[in-house]
């Protein structure tokens, strides 16, 4: 029995196709990891911006003491930002983050809710090297609030 021959035209190479296949698949695996880890330094950093303001939000101001508390412990937005920044600043950073400062936005509007803004910057896994050659960074910014309200027993 004679096998066929195949037409030159319908000759090819799937070399082409699988490497291909195998970019595309890298890149998807890569750029899976890099969200995965933006999305873990931003839980991480809501953590540290929850406990500052917490801590924020039970410090108590010096105009409490000729004042009274009143239903809440009375906050400034100086009392807030600097107790803030010291537990920011007692905290260790995490590897994922290059950096992180307490931004604009931290401080109270109301005397009563202390709000923490935390940016910072996050260090992609093998992304991050490229993205910075080409001048991008993933900045980072969580907020959160916490207010200290007084229960009589």
């Amino acid at each position: 029995m004679a096998v066929a021959a195949v037409p030159r035209a319908e000759r090819g190479s799937i070399t082409p196709f699988i490497l291909g296949l195998t970019v595309i698949a890298a890149l998807l695996i890569a750029g899976t990891i890099a969200v995965t880890s933006a999305h873990l330094s931003r839980m991480r950093m809501l953590d540290v911006a929850d406990g500052a303001a917490l801590s924020a939000a039970n410090a108590l101001d010096d105009e409490a003491y000729r004042r009274g508390v009143g239903e809440s412990v009375p906050l400034s937005t100086a009392s807030v930002q600097q107790r803030a920044a010291d537990y920011v600043a007692s905290r260790p950073r995490p590897a994922s983050i290059l950096s992180w400062r307490l931004a604009s936005g931290t401080g109270t509007t109301d005397g009563r809710t202390a709000v923490v803004a935390l940016t910072g910057e996050a260090e992609l896994p093998m992304m991050g090297p490229a993205l910075r050659e080409l001048g991008v960074t993933v900045t980072i910014t969580v907020r959160s609030s916490a207010r200290a309200d007084l229960v009589g027993l």
